[in-house]
């Protein structure tokens, strides 16, 4: 994430690689970042399927995901790793072993795993880049997807067989699929991020552009007023 990295962001804004000036107006993002803290699912998470994946920034991946029709909440946090309780600082080392992960519960009648897992790999900077996702480097950054049981297993081991034998990246999927022994909820500064921070310079030339170009090509999978490409 190197979110406080001004540096990093100007050379990514320099290079022409992105802009969130043409990309997403930013009272467009604004409005359509404050939908996301409108209408959260009221109840019981439990009783809604689970989904586990690390792939780079979780505030990226928070707001993607939540963006789907069908996904009712999703949490950042820390998996992968061996030591207990982690903070944010701690992982930014690298020391302990986890990656920034998100938590993702969904209404597995409206939206299935296959389909969060096409997502996953589709919205991803680059399925191929090791330890690490566009500009942000480090095994805290890598992309994991944890599974709960044989059938996410297999299915996540064929995805990525599939992409794999199709050479459609032209290198090898760097996500490794692991068991999910234990997921960290992070700090609560973490959640929700991006909705309450759009001015943050990682936020809106990074993570919304991002996030846009996804949804640009799958509006039917978006709800309602969480769409930053069209602002709809």
């Amino acid at each position: 994430m190197k979110i406080f990295t001004s540096v990093v962001v100007a050379i990514f804004l320099g290079m022409g690689v992105i802009s969130c000036g043409q990309a997403v107006p930013p009272q467009q993002r604004d409005n359509i970042a404050a939908n996301f803290s409108k209408g959260k699912e009221a109840g019981i998470l439990s009783k809604y399927s689970q989904a586990t994946f690390a792939a780079g920034c979780f505030w990226h991946e928070e707001t993607l995901f939540e963006s789907l029709k069908g996904v009712k909440e999703v949490v950042s946090g820390y998996s992968g790793g061996t030591t207990a309780n982690p903070t944010y600082e701690d992982i930014e080392t690298g020391a302990t072993g986890h990656a920034e992960t998100v938590n993702i519960y969904y209404d597995s009648s409206v939206i299935t795993f296959p389909m969060l897992l096409k997502t996953y790999f589709e919205a991803m900077e680059s399925p191929t880049q090791v330890n690490g996702q566009g500009p942000d480097h480090g095994t805290q950054y890598r992309s994991i997807i944890f599974f709960r049981n044989e059938k996410e297993r297999s299915l996540s081991e064929q995805m990525v067989k599939k992409l794999n034998d199709s050479g459609v990246y032209g290198a090898p999927i760097a996500a490794t699929v692991e068991p999910l022994v234990k997921f960290w909820e992070a700090e609560g500064y973490h959640q929700d991020y991006i909705n309450t921070h759009t001015d943050n310079p990682y936020v809106y030339s990074v993570s919304i552009p991002g996030i846009a170009r996804f949804q640009a090509k799958h509006p039917e999978m978006v709800k309602p007023g969480r769409n930053f490409a069209t602002g709809r």
